[in-house]
């Protein structure tokens, strides 16, 4: 029942959600630790504080996305299908290519947002600027999880099998 097709597609599954946790905690340690110092100054500024340290939380969110989708798609959830080991692969370099997007937007998003915490802790009045500046590194990570979704969905195991 596990050939070898089924065995990539959930080392990419797995790749996928990994990779782009670590670059969710990465960033959000990086934006969190810094928010603490700041919250230890101006309290008042919690809740603008709190949006910009979970912004990188968003990058895992799409790495389990991705995952799941992939596992559901070779049928692991409904009792499995037989998977091309050439479909393995296209599984398993779209669970690499969200895993990298993931992990190095998700880390990187959070050094910008510990600066943004940074300029909101001197002038309250920047957060939305320091929001804006993090999400401008957020786009790669949506360029990750749209190039991870199209190879996802654009294989049809029903005719491949078939």
């Amino acid at each position: 029942m596990f050939e070898s097709g089924v065995v990539l597609a959930v080392i990419g599954a797995t790749f996928a959600a990994v990779l782009a946790g670590v670059g969710s905690s990465l960033g959000v340690s990086a934006a969190g630790t810094k928010g603490a110092g700041a919250l230890a100054e101006k309290p008042e500024l919690f809740g603008k504080i709190l949006i910009i340290t979970a912004l990188p939380g968003s990058q895992g969110v799409y790495g389990l996305l991705i995952a799941i989708l992939t596992l559901a798609k070779i049928g692991l959830f409904t009792g499995g299908m037989e998977v091309p080991t050439e479909v393995g692969f296209q599984l398993l370099w779209a669970g690499i290519l969200m895993g990298f997007a993931g992990l190095v937007s998700g880390w990187m998003q959070g050094k910008v947002a510990a600066g943004g915490i940074g300029a909101v802790a001197r002038d309250g009045s920047l957060a939305g600027k320091a929001i804006v500046l993090s999400v401008i590194i957020e786009t790669y990570a949506i360029f990750g999880l749209l190039i991870a979704l199209l190879i996802v969905n654009s294989i049809n195991l029903e005719a491949v099998v078939a």
